[in-house]
């Protein structure tokens, strides 16, 4: 198995309050992998982490080779190239129709000419099953619309690595039936390594080669769902067959985070944005001068 992500004792906290601890697995190169566990145990905040929206306080993430949390700004962008990441909403631009979305990353990021933008943006739009809808904007078509056009985005840059953040969110159990084979599909056909933070288990059933479970900061588990599913692990049988019964009590259950950490963990999406730009501007600065 060898892994195109590698997180080493990845820790994050927010004021006095873990959210990561010492956070260590591989995941694996040409793989579907999902990142499960109770509500508010970090799984987004590791993902923010892996893309570089954050950076640990203590411990390395390596991507494809190369270690990330110690990298500069221009390089950490070239590593982002490799990552495309569909959101729970889609994230879609309202003013734009679904076409002028998914053609958005490869008019932003690259100079082709807009004829190779549109073949390209056919292509994907093919893919996830959408070519006849490119002309109605996002508030005119379903969650699952533009769940598959946040997808068709996600992909158009031909990304190594795609991230999914709890894709199933606001969907009915048929489209999330659907939006898993066409996951199945998509991987097949790519070979490129899908990452999916949820909650849903025949979700993971359906699509997971390997499965992380969070607890209380920390990592329980992170092996072959067909392990997870024989694994006499308590929170893992708990958590697997969705029981009430457990060490996971209600607490670990809690669907909203508090104001306070809320607010603690924008200051640091902040933070790191204004230092973003601070070390872009130097970069430019530097340009400039020689």
């Amino acid at each position: 198995m060898e892994p195109i992500i590698q997180l080493r004792d990845v820790t994050k906290s927010f004021g006095s309050h873990t959210v990561l601890e010492d956070i260590s697995f591989d995941i694996p190169r040409g793989k579907v992998s999902a990142i499960m566990g109770p509500s508010g145990t970090g799984k987004s905040v590791l993902l923010k982490n892996i893309i570089g929206l954050l950076r640990p306080d203590r411990g390395e993430i390596w991507i494809d080779g190369e270690e990330t949390v110690r990298m500069r700004e221009r390089d950490l962008y070239r590593v982002r190239r490799k990552f495309g990441v569909l959101f729970q909403d889609g994230a879609l631009f309202g003013s734009l129709n679904l076409y002028d979305n998914i053609a958005f990353p490869l008019r932003e990021h690259t100079r082709k000419s807009e004829g190779e933008i549109r073949r390209i943006t056919m292509e994907k739009a093919s893919l996830v099953g959408l070519v006849d809808h490119l002309r109605k904007f996002p508030g005119e078509v379903s969650g699952g619309m533009k769940k598959r056009a946040g997808l068709a985005r996600a992909l158009a840059l031909d990304p190594e690595i795609v991230f999914f953040d709890e894709p199933d969110s606001g969907l009915d159990p048929v489209r999330v039936a659907y939006l898993d084979e066409l996951v199945r599909k998509i991987q097949e056909e790519t070979h490129a390594t899908f990452i999916i933070i949820t909650h849903n288990i025949p979700s993971v059933m359906r699509t997971a080669d390997y499965i992380a479970v969070l607890f209380r900061s920390g990592l329980v588990r992170f092996s072959s769902t067909q392990d997870m599913i024989t694994c006499d692990d308590e929170i893992i049988r708990q958590f697997m067959a969705g029981k009430a019964g457990g060490p996971i009590g209600m607490d670990e259950l809690a669907t909203e985070r508090t104001d306070v950490e809320l607010d603690l963990i924008e200051r640091a999406e902040a933070a790191h944005v204004a230092r973003r730009k601070q070390r872009e501007q130097e970069s430019a600065n530097e340009v400039m001068q020689v």
